[in-house]
């Protein structure tokens, strides 16, 4: 196992614990539910393509990890509440909801129709509180206390080009934390966000960043993400994990930012091996400059205003 993939909690610290996680059959949501199962817990996946939910869970079979899927759509209400009843019903108990399930495309804003936008706020937000408002019931019984992780993103941290829909799903689903955050907190559930940066190997990475090469990512992990380096998704699960650990238990109403610092990238105005000399000169000109009120002597005299009445 790689430095960047292992893990450093005890297996077991997510034993007798019950995830639902959305979208969980590719991408960021696999791999969140492959982390909590590796962890001790046991996972229902939900997703609407049957062939990804069985492939999933023969996967997780394959490590060892108890799980089951509900084939469902978090956009209906009615789907939800399958999938929370299924949890309870197979394992007894649900005391995790991971919202992973999200849309996402490049359009620019004049291109983006109402339908698209619509699509993606459904599933990403009003999905993201269709499975809330369903496990609520089940998460406030929880004999470890409730726990609901919404995968976000940094979209919105300012704003991101062509992303209109998903950066106002996204702003949205950090709302919808930090409000059930607050009034949830009182039942015992603790609400808590993820917010990736570019995650390497993603279905989301291959539509937003496509390249037929490498040079584009290594462009992309050399200038923009200080860490130097794409994002992983065991990066993103052991995140989970954490929020989902005893370390995690007074955090609540919070967006945890993992990204290698990503959202904070500026383009560098000054090579830093000048940055000490141009310094030294802009301070010496800067304490040489006298007060003035920005007027020449002959606008001075003409725009000054007249003492007579």
């Amino acid at each position: 196992m790689s430095r960047l993939s292992a893990s450093p909690f005890v297996t077991s610290i997510l034993a007798g614990r019950v995830a639902l996680v959305t979208g969980g059959g590719s991408g960021i949501g696999f791999e969140v539910a492959r982390q909590l199962g590796l962890h001790g817990a046991k996972i229902i996946i939900m997703g609407r393509r049957k062939s990804f939910l069985e492939k999933a869970v023969g996967l997780l079979a394959q490590e060892a990890v108890q799980a089951t899927w509900v084939q469902g759509d978090v956009r209906q209400s009615e789907d939800a509440d399958k999938a929370v009843e299924k949890a309870v019903h197979d394992f007894g108990s649900l005391s995790i909801l991971v919202n992973a399930a999200a849309g996402n495309f490049l359009v620019a804003g004049e291109d983006l129709s109402t339908k698209g936008f619509r699509t993606v706020m459904e599933i990403d937000t009003v999905g993201s509180f269709n499975m809330s408002r369903a496990a609520f019931k089940a998460l406030k019984v929880a004999a470890e206390g409730g726990l609901i992780i919404n995968i976000s993103a940094t979209l919105h941290y300012g704003a991101t080009w062509y992303q209109t829909h998903a950066s106002a799903a996204k702003a949205a689903v950090d709302s919808l934390t930090r409000s059930l955050g607050l009034e949830w907190g009182s039942f015992g559930i603790r609400v808590v966000g993820i917010a990736p940066g570019p995650i390497a190997d993603t279905p989301g990475m291959a539509k937003l960043a496509p390249a037929d090469d490498s040079s584009a990512v290594d462009e992309l992990v050399a200038e923009m993400i200080p860490l130097g380096r794409m994002g992983t998704k065991t990066d993103i699960a052991l995140a989970a994990v954490f929020l989902c650990s005893s370390a995690g238990g007074f955090i609540t109403g919070e967006t945890l930012v993992v990204d290698g610092g990503h959202w904070l990238f500026k383009p560098q105005m000054l090579p830093r091996e000048l940055v000490s000399d141009m310094s030294r000169r802009v301070e010496s000109k800067s304490r040489a400059m006298t007060p003035s009120n920005g007027l020449s002597a002959n606008a001075e005299t003409i725009s000054r205003p007249s003492s007579r009445l």
